[in-house]
């Protein structure tokens, strides 16, 4: 059963798990949008209740503190969409208590994500796809929406029979704790700490100088659950099941912005002058791609955008119709708040 509800122009937002990474950069990105909000509710777990956190305002939302709530089931009496991001667990308990309120979940954990009724979707990619949902729309994985919003433009061109991607994903993929550790950890190893010295919690292993190709947890056939989420979110997003997903996922010690080596192989010839036009025009997308004056998109240069910035275009030779590219997006921004945002502004269209 699809949504009737008619959202309203000036709905109520509640921010769910307003206190992480992602919840702090939903507060900062309803502004940056100006979504025009009646009100914005933060929630949070019990022992954040009352801690208060600065939001510069939006719609008819003026700027100064919102002061945290405890997250119930009765906290969204009254809320037209509730933004998520509070891991699957949590997301899965809320959502009856969500949808029976009235309320939009959008939700940014990996809880609904392949539900056969729940949309995935990025608004560059798959717009459309908000019109069967059922109270729930389902935010992607960030290493995937960033491919997807480079690929779609190419897929106009020419369908897109075969994706290899090796990502180099950004501690702010683990959350705040990891990122705070690639710091602190950092510090350490320059002060001369041993390898077994070193605070190691937030990662399977020492994060500093180092690259880790361990990103969620092994599966039987030993890829990684963050590799698996990129190959069935593309298909599903993409509408074709027949796209075939090779990936590689790495953690490297980056603060945020993931970067991404992708290979694409399609059906018929796609030629790089025809590719890089295709992608400049496209929504949400920054070419930097002028190797003559070493201009690319780089992680650490990014963070703070909105776009995903693509550079490296170039023939991969070693299959009949194949190109190869560099993605980089900021992975709190498009990878996770401002796509979710971007959803709530197609719900109000």
């Amino acid at each position: 059963m699809t949504w009737t509800k008619i959202m309203p122009a000036n709905p109520v937002v509640a921010v769910a798990g307003a206190t992480g990474a992602v919840g702090a950069e939903f507060l900062r990105v309803l502004h940056d949008l100006d979504f025009p909000a009646r009100e914005v509710r933060a929630l949070a777990s019990a022992r954040s209740a009352g801690k208060k956190l600065a939001f510069d305002g939006c719609g008819h939302v003026p700027a100064g503190e919102l002061t945290v709530q405890e997250m119930r089931p009765e906290s969204f009496e009254g809320v037209d969409i509730a933004l998520f991001s509070c891991g699957a667990g949590v997301s899965k308990q809320m959502r009856e208590a969500v949808t029976a309120a009235g309320a939009v979940m959008i939700d940014n954990s990996s809880a609904f994500r392949m539900d056969a009724d729940v949309p995935l979707v990025v608004p560059e990619v798959n717009p459309g796809d908000i019109a069967w949902h059922s109270g729930v729309i389902a935010n992607p994985n960030c290493s995937t929406i960033q491919m997807v919003v480079a690929l779609k433009p190419l897929y106009d061109l020419a369908r897109i029979t075969r994706v290899v991607v090796s990502t180099y994903q950004a501690a702010s993929g683990a959350g705040a704790p990891a990122m705070a550790e690639l710091y602190d950890q950092t510090r350490e190893f320059l002060d001369g700490k041993a390898d077994d010295e070193l605070t190691v919690e937030a990662f399977q292993h020492r994060i500093a100088f180092n690259c880790i190709p361990h990103i969620d947890k092994f599966l039987d056939d030993d890829s990684t659950k963050e590799e698996w989420k990129m190959v069935v979110e593309t298909k599903k997003i993409m509408g074709d099941e027949g796209i075939r997903v090779a990936a590689t996922c790495v953690r490297v010690p980056v603060l945020r912005c993931h970067g991404e080596a992708v290979n694409v192989e399609f059906a018929d010839e796609v030629s790089v002058e025809a590719a890089r036009a295709a992608l400049a025009a496209a929504p949400g997308v920054t070419v930097l791609d002028d190797v003559a004056n070493n201009v690319y998109p780089m992680p650490g240069l990014l963070a703070g955008t909105n776009d995903t910035y693509v550079g490296r275009i170039r023939r991969d030779d070693t299959v009949e119709h194949g190109l190869a590219l560099w993605v980089v997006a900021d992975q709190i921004r498009k990878g996770a708040a401002l796509n979710a945002v971007q959803i709530a502004q197609l719900l109000l269209s």
